[in-house]
């Protein structure tokens, strides 16, 4: 995994840390210039995912000229096709002549799924499925990028895939990617942690209902940390044996090694929500297709610039990974 050293980030002065960096454009930018056609599709356990697409801007496009290049997009931890670290790069891809699809995990899109299961750090079944559909739909060339939960997704699913992966398949990147689940859930702090297990546990009370047989609420108050969550809900829901265990067999650093496609990590130094096993330097030069970099500052899914007018440096670096040869 060879180390690229450059990065021309800079941060602005007003936003002098890693949580300043990631709180500010999460809660400040606003992209209005995205607009998305929703397809749902079925997935095999009969339940339900919401696919977001947006078009090309082609130049001197015809009605019957489409792009034959599609980006497809997966969010972070309740996160969603909405996510301003989404439709920015939904809006830098479409006006560079890629077709884009976000796609929603379940129980993401604004209307709770129909099964027992959520989603989470290592469902690569419903990504297959998605980018399944993508290749249905007759593009030649698929690039993937991933944020944070969509990250370790995006990595864990090329890994896996390895030498089977489709062909169309040509690029990926990848942000903010908390490689070591089990640390990382460590590291995040409480500001943060509380945001997600609120919204959690909001789904889980309504899921309760739904299936008060399969679903426990009981101690649901004593749930301080993500690790809790996970123990209690992650886990059990999908099969694994506690928190440590689904963390242990989704981290998406143990499929690194596997990824056969060149493939871009960006985590910042400064991120919140990374431990240091999620800086891997020392293996970075074992593999062949995977780079590495990272930034001194961008916080989490952050990287808003010094010069910022309208566009993320992490969106021109998308862009910039995935246009060169």
């Amino acid at each position: 995994m060879p180390i690229i050293k450059h990065a021309d980030y800079q941060a602005p002065f007003w936003l002098p840390n890693g949580h300043s960096q990631t709180i500010f454009p999460s809660v400040f930018r606003k992209i209005k210039t995205v607009n998305y056609l929703r397809e749902r599709i079925i997935t095999p356990d009969n339940d339900f995912l919401d696919l977001d697409w947006a078009k090309a801007h082609l130049k001197n496009a015809t009605t019957d000229k489409v792009s034959k290049k599609l980006v497809v997009l997966s969010h972070g931890l309740e996160g969603d096709s909405s996510r301003q670290y989404i439709t920015g790069m939904v809006q830098i891809f479409t006006q560079n002549g890629f077709d884009c699809l976000a796609w929603n995990f379940r129980s993401c899109s604004g209307e709770l799924n129909k099964t027992t299961r959520f989603y989470h750090s290592g469902a690569t079944d419903d990504l297959d499925l998605v980018i399944k559909c993508a290749i249905q739909k007759g593009y030649e060339e698929i690039y993937l990028i991933g944020f944070s939960l969509g990250g370790n997704l995006t990595l864990k699913y090329l890994g896996e895939q390895s030498e089977k992966l489709s062909l169309k398949i040509k690029k990926a990147v990848t942000f903010s990617v908390p490689l070591h689940l089990s640390s990382s859930s460590q590291t995040i702090g409480w500001l943060y942690t509380k945001r997600f297990n609120d919204s959690l546990k909001k789904k889980i009370l309504e899921k309760a209902k739904l299936f008060p047989d399969q679903i426990q609420t009981s101690n649901i108050s004593k749930i301080k940390t993500l690790k809790d969550f996970d123990d209690c809900y992650t886990s059990q829901l999908h099969g694994f044996q506690d928190a440590e265990d689904y963390y242990e067999r989704n981290s998406s650093l143990y499929f690194l090694d596997k990824i056969q496609i060149p493939t871009l990590i960006i985590n910042a130094q400064n991120d919140p929500f990374l431990s240091k096993a999620c800086f891997p330097f020392e293996k970075a030069n074992s593999l062949e297709q995977v780079f590495f970099q990272a930034p001194k500052e961008g916080g989490h899914c952050g990287f808003y610039q010094d010069n910022y007018q309208g566009t993320l440096w992490s969106e021109k670096r998308a862009l910039e990974w995935i246009s060169n040869n």
